[in-house]
């Protein structure tokens, strides 16, 4: 099982990332350049799941008038929004596979990064020529800096403050969870009402808008900075792909507050 781990994923991913590396000659660049590869790779898994959501915030007008139909009526509500989804095409678990997918890939690029920058300069080249392709084999010389401008990678992006006994968030830390924020608002409708508790998709969706903003302030506290950069460009493009696919969303208003959109 390891092996078939390793072969299928954790290698390929390793490969990339050095040769973009050596491409760009800086782990944050090569960080970004993969990620933004990696996104565009699942593109036509992720798209459908987007579509979805349109769809469903289209279908808004008829899931309110069946919530009045079935007021009192919590499991003929729950078939009755079954129904509407399955006639208009929408699978409320569209969007597992993707979110899987995603966490799979993170968990290989944390093995990834945890193996290049957690590894000693000296022993560097002899523990990752094993598993590098034989055109992206290391020079004996090599010597990976951890740094993205004031960003070390390796360790998580945490500000000290003396006379503050717990470290405060970096600044990659707050970008990623704003991103975050901001692209999963514009997964909601342009015009929500309140989430109804029956209905599930509905109320699934409020909650990420500030479940995964928290889980990425939390989880960088233990994780290396590498994978929130990684974590914030993988937002930012889904952010622009979500656009493309469903327009503003829930941000419509704050857009239109600004005088970007009439």
């Amino acid at each position: 099982m390891i092996e078939i781990w390793n072969t299928a994923l954790f290698y390929p991913l390793l490969n990339l990332l050095m040769w973009l590396y050596k491409l760009t000659g800086n782990f944050g660049w090569a960080v970004i350049s993969l990620t933004i590869g990696l996104r565009a790779i699942m593109t036509p898994l992720v798209w459908q799941s987007m579509k979805a959501m349109k769809k469903q915030q289209e279908l808004a007008p008829e899931l309110a008038k069946l919530k009045l139909e079935f007021k009192d009526k919590k499991q003929e509500l729950m078939t009755a929004q079954a129904e509407l989804y399955k006639k208009n095409g929408i699978n409320p678990a569209s969007g597992c596979l993707p979110q899987i997918l995603q966490i799979v890939v993170l968990i290989a690029l944390f093995n990834a990064f945890n193996m290049v920058l957690n590894t000693p300069p000296a022993e560097l080249v002899s523990k990752l020529n094993p598993t590098l392709y034989s055109f992206n084999k290391l020079a004996e010389n090599t010597q990976i800096s951890p740094w993205f401008y004031s960003i070390n990678m390796v360790k998580p992006d945490l500000i000290n403050i003396p006379g503050i006994k717990f470290a405060l968030p970096g600044v990659l830390v707050l970008l990623s969870a704003l991103i975050q924020f901001l692209s999963s608002k514009m997964m909601m409708a342009a015009n929500p009402t309140k989430a109804d508790p029956d209905d599930v998709m509905a109320s699934t969706s409020e909650q990420m808008i500030y479940m995964f903003p928290i889980m990425t302030i939390i989880f960088a506290y233990q994780f290396p900075a590498g994978l929130v950069l990684y974590w914030t460009v993988f937002s930012l493009v889904s952010g622009v792909q979500q656009y493309f696919a469903t327009g503003w969303g829930g941000l419509t208003p704050w857009i239109k507050r600004l005088g970007l959109l009439k």
